[in-house]
């Protein structure tokens, strides 16, 4: 397989390029995990799974608090559109928009 480059922003972030995604079965809304590999200079990223029975299992209560920070980080039209998408899907899930 070739290398891909991307440049990581001013931010710290980068965008895994689709091929990878589409190969390794990365999808939106996925929970990611970053560990470093002893030699300093690797990124191991692991899909994750979280249900709501992990959570209880494992006692983490703080998961609102770190949406939160999780939110505040994001950029005004990040925030902006996930407020858009979370209202569409809100917006779905009650049946749609009567006057539309």
């Amino acid at each position: 397989m070739p290398k891909i480059y991307r440049v990581l922003g001013k931010r710290g972030r980068v965008t895994i390029p689709y091929e990878i995604r589409r190969r390794v079965g990365f999808a939106c809304d996925d929970i990611l995990s970053f560990c470093e590999s002893e030699d300093g200079r690797t990124v191991v990223v692991r899909r994750e799974k979280i249900c709501d029975e992990c959570r209880t299992a494992y006692g983490r209560q703080e998961d609102k608090a770190s949406l939160l920070d999780f939110l505040n980080s994001l950029t005004e039209e990040e925030q902006r559109t996930a407020l858009v998408h979370l209202s569409v899907r809100w917006a779905e899930k009650q049946g749609g928009c009567p006057h539309a």
